[in-house]
């Protein structure tokens, strides 16, 4: 419905003013759904981003409210500064179904970023929340009249083992086996995700960004600085392999880009784009250059590839055998992820979600190199 009268309602900027106008009696009506569907082209979108206050989730959640949008997060706690904007916070587990229900009702859009990644841990924990987590989300937002569904996915979904990757695309097949739960059960996620597309009223998409770095990263740069300057940062392989990266703020935009394009006989339903800077880069230069900005000693030492893979295969059945939950120092995958080149093509998200980064790589270098300083003084 377009409104002819009326501006979009991001013309305030205010988030309170949205979660105010949100809750007025005339959406409470007998048909709340289709009374908001209705007015959905004057005014905003009902989106529920699952992990909105992780380091993805929150800068869709900024870039939704930004926009005018209502929001809703469901995540493990609260998120004061969340709340502090207009956003509405539901507490609980992507693995309990009726909290997955709870959240979604009355929503017409969800962005299904929560997950559960990492190179070790139990299969049961990874599937629960990788697999039964999507399924609650899925089962709900049929079953409450969701129309749109943007799924975070990897693009670790196609990695089996010890390969390279260089300038691949979507028609890549999935592997027929993995070495590492967490791209097993995120490629288990994303099929269905896909194969929902279509059913009961509900579209679907599903995004593959690789390596998201910036400002309030929680794991990749973190995990960088910590092993720097404990010098236990390892190079793995000749160190001259390509890999795709994508800044936070571009990786939340192309989210945003999928959802407006995911409408009813578009070429983006029921598809999957990986997502990226478009320019890979030398892992280890990139890594040093990261090191050397925030006055960190460069990776000196290094293994070769090979006998990364072995050590990562002696930990994992160490571990295996004495069940030991804390993450081992090397495994296969991340030997392979280490020392290997993926990097993908992504002219079918310039084409279908019209992508492309809204900012460089020099930028978003010099707003992380900003960021992490500050924290080191």
């Amino acid at each position: 419905m377009k409104c002819p009268y009326l501006t979009p309602l991001s013309f305030f900027h205010n988030s309170a003013i949205l979660s105010k106008i949100s809750k007025l009696q005339f959406i409470s009506s007998k048909e709340p759904r289709a009374l908001a569907r209705g007015i959905q082209g004057c005014f905003f979108m009902k989106a529920l981003v699952t992990g909105g206050g992780g380091f993805l989730g929150r800068v869709i959640v900024e870039k939704l409210l930004k926009r005018g949008e209502s929001v809703r997060v469901l995540g493990r706690r609260k998120y004061p500064f969340l709340e502090e904007q207009g956003v509405e916070i539901v507490t609980g587990d992507v693995r309990n179904f009726e909290v997955v229900e709870t959240a979604v009702k009355d929503v017409d859009t969800v962005f299904h970023v929560a997950s559960m990644t990492g190179i070790w841990g139990k299969w049961k924990d990874f599937f629960e929340t990788n697999v039964t987590g999507t399924e609650n989300i899925l089962k709900a937002s049929k079953k409450n009249g969701v129309s749109k569904l943007v799924y975070t996915s990897t693009p670790s979904v196609i990695y089996g083992g010890g390969e390279s990757f260089e300038n691949v695309d979507e028609t890549i097949p999935y592997p027929k086996k993995y070495n590492c739960y967490y791209p097993a059960t995120k490629a288990i996620a994303e099929k269905m995700v896909l194969a929902e597309n279509g059913k009961d009223g509900l579209l679907t998409v599903s995004l593959r960004p690789h390596l998201i770095w910036g400002p309030m990263d929680t794991n990749l740069i973190p995990r960088l600085i910590e092993r720097a300057k404990s010098g236990r940062l390892i190079r793995v392989g000749d160190g001259k392999n390509l890999v795709d990266i994508i800044y936070i703020d571009n990786a939340a935009h192309a989210h945003l880009l999928a959802v407006d394009r995911l409408k009813k006989g578009s070429s983006v339903c029921g598809q999957a784009y990986f997502i990226s800077q478009g320019e890979p880069v030398i892992l280890w230069d990139w890594i040093n250059h990261v090191l050397f900005s925030l006055k960190l000693p460069p990776v000196k030492k290094n293994i070769s590839y090979r006998t990364a893979y072995l050590l990562g295969q002696l930990f994992e059945f160490f571990y295996a055998t004495f069940h030991i939950t804390s993450e081992p120092m090397m495994t296969r995958f991340l030997a392979s992820q280490l020392a290997k080149s993926h990097f993908f093509n992504i002219e079918k998200a310039k084409k279908d979600l019209g992508y492309s980064p809204l900012v460089s790589h020099k930028k978003g270098l010099e707003q992380m190199i900003k960021y992490f300083s500050a924290l080191e003084r």
